[in-house]
């Protein structure tokens, strides 16, 4: 027996578009080597799409792969998984098996206060499912679920939940591996991990879902079960390499950044930069970041991904001698001035002044609120 297991998907997910390309291109890719694989089935054990109601776009490509599965004669059969769950119990994946690309395998009725799963029977195999729903809720289900007998035949159960010896201290819901019932093949997604214990394994990504993902994993996988051998598949389309820098000067951090990135090969390459560090002079928002990306693309790197949420203002600590104690406001924002060159520093005076208006006698408090912003923005210029 020989069938590929896959999961969290998630196609149409990133923002980025060159990362939802390579999001679509890891799973063209695991389709293909199923396809050369000669695997006899697929499983998809949820999160084949990240929301109930893709795009058109993202709906037509996927259309597209599930076809070279049919044409190929490789059936698919999947779950729910709690990205592409509908409380409605209507998601796309209807449309998909409507249209004879997949088999949706989550046959179930509720007897005795139990939730009894129908086997989906493809040659000598039982297929059982069970889909995730947001925020857990799969599992106080699961804790009820039984298997209709199916004698002879290998069994699969797939389920989109958290395992509780996978999330460990984790204070996420769970389900105790004990209280589900024994099958040939537990075939998992939700948790976006590399996990195989006995006959437990969760898929992995196709592609990681968020930056801390591409991070750690890189890249995604797959697992094929190859006659009792459980062999884990690379989708390495594009190298992703990580630089970590940390700057204290906004207005010199441009300068900082690329002669760190010149030190690296960047054509071709997922770039992420993470920028710590603690500022002693300027704020984010005084980084030229056009710079760094100017150079980047003139680099022909495949994409530029910047986290700078380690990367904080120093507190600011002002130390004056008080010179004129009926001005100590004024002597403030000059020292502050002294310390923050920038731009802006010319509206601070203005700006205080402003705010320090006072309410008018019988002025209502919505005219009062609305005379102090339209001052504001006066003095902004918006």
């Amino acid at each position: 027996m020989k069938f590929a297991h896959m999961g969290d998907c998630h196609l149409g997910g990133w923002r980025q578009p060159e990362l939802r390309i390579l999001n679509f291109l890891s799973f063209q890719k695991a389709v293909d080597k199923c396809i050369k694989e000669k695997v006899e089935f697929v499983l998809i054990s949820g999160d084949l799409l990240d929301s109930a109601y893709p795009s058109i776009d993202t709906l037509k490509e996927t259309f597209q792969e599930f076809r070279k599965l049919k044409d190929s004669n490789i059936p698919v059969f999947l779950i729910a998984g709690s990205h592409d769950y509908s409380i409605s119990g209507k998601t796309f994946l209807d449309v998909l098996e409507k249209a004879g690309f997949c088999i949706h395998v989550a046959a179930f009725e509720e007897r005795n206060n139990k939730i009894m799963l129908h086997p989906t029977i493809y040659k000598n195999t039982a297929i059982y499912g069970y889909s995730g729903k947001k925020s857990g809720l799969e599992v106080d289900d699961l804790e009820r679920i039984r298997l209709h007998d199916s004698p002879g035949l290998f069994r699969i159960l797939m389920l989109h939940t958290a395992l509780r010896d996978a999330v460990g201290d984790l204070p996420i819901k769970a389900v105790d591996r004990g209280s589900l019932p024994s099958v040939d093949y537990l075939a998992l997604s939700h948790l976006h991990i590399n996990y195989v214990k006995d006959n437990a394994v969760y898929s992995g990504p196709i592609f990681p879902n968020n930056l801390s993902e591409l991070e750690e994993l890189k890249h995604g996988f797959f697992y094929i079960y190859d006659n009792g051998r459980i062999r884990k598949e690379e989708l390495n389309i594009k190298e992703a390499i990580i630089i970590n820098i940390e700057i204290k000067d906004a207005f010199s951090a441009p300068e900082e950044i690329i002669s760190q990135l010149e030190k690296e090969f960047l054509k071709d390459k997922v770039v992420i930069m993470k920028i710590g560090g603690s500022l002693k002079k300027g704020k984010i928002s005084d980084i030229n970041f056009k710079i760094v990306d100017d150079y980047v693309a003139k680099k022909e790197a495949f994409v530029f991904l910047k986290s700078t949420s380690k990367l904080h203002v120093e507190e600011l600590e002002i130390k004056i001698d008080v010179q004129d104690s009926v001005n100590i406001e004024g002597q403030i924002i000059q020292k502050f001035e002294e310390g923050n060159p920038s731009n802006f520093n010319g509206l601070i005076e203005p700006l205080m002044k402003s705010l320090q208006s006072e309410k008018r006698e019988d002025e209502k408090s919505q005219i009062f609120e609305e005379r102090i912003f339209s001052e504001a923005k006066k003095i902004l210029q918006i």
